[in-house]
């Protein structure tokens, strides 16, 4: 297992932009697949953006395609998110994970960060 824990969420206008991290520990984070999901008040966690190990290919959600930019510094151990051009749809509790496959189905994730809230004003 790898404890995750989130960080620079907050409150932002529509247009603008956040960096979400995610801090890893324990197990070697470069041996997990890792991903970005989020989850809106009444709705389904959903899938935003995924990486390999190495960082060599990523997947990205078409809500965000063009947006989001996920990425990796596996000697740092974080795992990081890039949000730009935000919209009030966005707004959620983004959650990091680990440990999953190249399908990117929050159900194969392992290891959970606690999540950090991401609201944007119209």
């Amino acid at each position: 297992q790898v404890e995750l824990v989130e960080s620079g969420g907050g409150l932002v206008q529509a247009g603008g932009s956040l960096r979400l991290s995610c801090a890893a520990s324990g197990r070697s984070f470069s041996t997990y697949v890792m991903a970005w999901f989020r989850q809106a008040p009444g709705k389904e966690r959903e899938f935003v953006a995924g990486i390999t190990r190495i960082g060599a290919t990523t997947s990205i959600a078409d809500s965000v395609k063009g947006r989001f930019t996920v990425s990796r510094d596996n000697t740092k151990n974080t795992l990081y998110l890039q949000m730009n051009s935000l919209r009030p749809e966005d707004t959620a509790v983004y959650y990091c994970a680990a440990g999953g496959t190249l399908a990117f189905r929050w159900r194969d994730f392992a290891s959970w960060g606690q999540g950090t809230q991401v609201t944007v004003s119209s």
